[in-house]
């Protein structure tokens, strides 16, 4: 029976430092195979407009900054990157532009989240591409449709969304980056039965159910790992006497189908509040949670021997 020691981490929202961390912990852990579970992409652009007097002037992180240099600027953007924002140079006249078409807005967000990506699975294949590890990237439901063919085109990463992948020549996998409706209306929501038919579509092809992986991006619901911050119609955070109310936000059709096929793990990210491991039966089911704003990667460690679980931690660093 295969052997292996397992890193997943999920929803790094494109922070460049954690990213690379994640490249990095496959020699710190001494992993076999790195899994990136969904959301890949960050949430932010910054327009950084050059001035005729040669500065620069941003709006980042809710101050108005005057860069004065060519080196003050390079160094935000390295700032920015980390912190999973993207940042675009643009003249006075382009962001006047930009301010009045929501339709290039648009275009160029999608083209600054397949740049990054780019770059992402260049430096994975440089970094690991002649190492033994093997590596998986997936879209999560934040993700836009456009990476898909970049997670493809890769000779060294796999994309495992939507089917069975070996991972390790003895451990099937499924991944799914679709979640249930949430109040953002991210670009992969369905409903509660299509997200039941993908889980099974895949689940119904796995072999030895017993050693699988589910790698599904969204938590089962009403459990420790699924819990959220309630937010009102638009969208801030419900307060009461002064705590922030949570609330389950998991996927009932998740839960129904861990509870049924009781694979050996489940994975799953989405609710960067929720960092945990709990029981479903028989699964094991991990949540690393998310702070890629700061530039602290979680994840969740597993070395799995056959059919068994022989440990594993939730890690952070």
């Amino acid at each position: 029976m295969a052997k292996s020691r397992v890193y997943f981490i999920t929803d790094v929202h494109g922070s460049n430092r954690c990213f690379k961390k994640f490249l990095n912990a496959a020699s710190f852990y001494k992993a076999d195979v790195i899994i990136l579970g969904g959301d890949i992409t960050g949430k932010v652009m910054v327009p950084i407009v050059e001035q005729e007097d040669g500065t620069f002037r941003c709006s980042y992180q809710g101050s108005d900054l005057i860069l004065r240099s060519k080196e003050e600027v390079e160094e935000l953007k390295k700032k920015a990157a980390d912190s999973g924002s993207y940042t675009v140079p643009v003249s006075p006249s382009e962001l006047k532009e930009l301010e009045a078409n929501p339709a290039k807005v648009t275009e160029l967000f999608r083209q600054v989240m397949v740049e990054r990506l780019r770059e992402w699975i260049s430096l994975a294949e440089q970094r690991l591409g002649k190492t033994p590890v093997r590596c998986f990237i997936s879209p999560g439901n934040d993700d836009v449709f456009d990476l898909d063919p970049i997670l493809d085109s890769s000779s060294y990463v796999v994309n495992p969304e939507g089917r069975v992948v070996d991972i390790d020549g003895g451990h099937e996998m499924i991944t799914l980056g679709y979640t249930n409706h949430t109040p953002w209306n991210s670009p992969r929501e369905v409903d509660e039965d299509v997200l039941a038919q993908k889980i099974s579509g895949m689940a119904d092809q796995v072999r030895e159910m017993k050693s699988a992986i589910f790698n599904i991006h969204v938590p089962p619901i009403d459990t420790l790992i699924d819990q959220a911050p309630q937010v009102d119609q638009s969208l801030k955070i419900v307060l009461k006497a002064g705590t922030v109310q949570m609330i389950s936000a998991g996927s009932s059709a998740c839960r129904a189908a861990i509870k049924k096929y009781q694979p050996m793990v489940g994975l799953h990210g989405h609710i960067h509040e929720s960092r945990g491991v709990v029981k479903l039966g028989k699964t094991l089911c991990a949540n690393p949670g998310s702070e890629y704003g700061e530039g602290i990667l979680r994840g969740f460690l597993c070395e799995i021997d056959g059919e068994k679980i022989k440990s594993y931690l939730l890690t952070s660093g």
